[in-house]
């Protein structure tokens, strides 16, 4: 099942990121790109909890930030949390970008929620998702070593 379950997922994330590539090419973006512009509309991050919220590592996510302040789509700001650890937020021209693919996201939206029968059901499928996500990220954590060296309390071999 678990074998099954985890094939299931690689192929769908392969088809978002085909999706994904589709929908940002018109706004000179890479589904890259996209993903860690979209971290920071709200608010300014730090790549390492960008990299922590998307699930990729630091260095990926330096790597596409530094394309992105170098293309103008991004600017780095003084963190007054760590000196060292400055803050990712988008440009003027960079929400921009992002704006120009709300409507194909829309639409792909609404032909989504369509052919799974509903936005009742679309929720119910993203709600399993995250569920399974949260539950991976619940095993990664007991899995985690604490600061003795020892497996954290009560985890055994997965």
């Amino acid at each position: 099942m678990l074998s099954r379950t985890a094939l299931g997922v690689f192929r769908l994330n392969g088809q978002f990121l085909s999706v994904s590539e589709e929908l940002a090419r018109p706004a000179g973006l890479t589904a890259a790109r996209w993903q860690v512009l979209g971290a920071v509309l709200s608010e300014p991050l730090p790549v390492a909890a960008i990299a922590r919220v998307m699930g990729i590592t630091r260095q990926s996510v330096q790597r596409v930030a530094d394309l992105l302040v170098a293309e103008g789509l991004a600017e780095y700001r003084p963190n007054p949390a760590h000196r060292r650890a400055k803050l990712l937020a988008p440009t003027e021209q960079g929400r921009e970008a992002v704006r120009r693919i709300v409507p194909g996201h829309q639409a792909l939206a609404e032909q989504l929620s369509e052919a799974l029968g509903g936005e009742a059901e679309f929720h119910r499928v993203m709600a399993a998702v995250e569920e399974l996500s949260g539950a991976l990220d619940a095993l990664a954590e007991r899995r985690q070593p604490d600061q003795d060296g020892a497996a954290a309390a009560g985890s055994g071999p997965p």
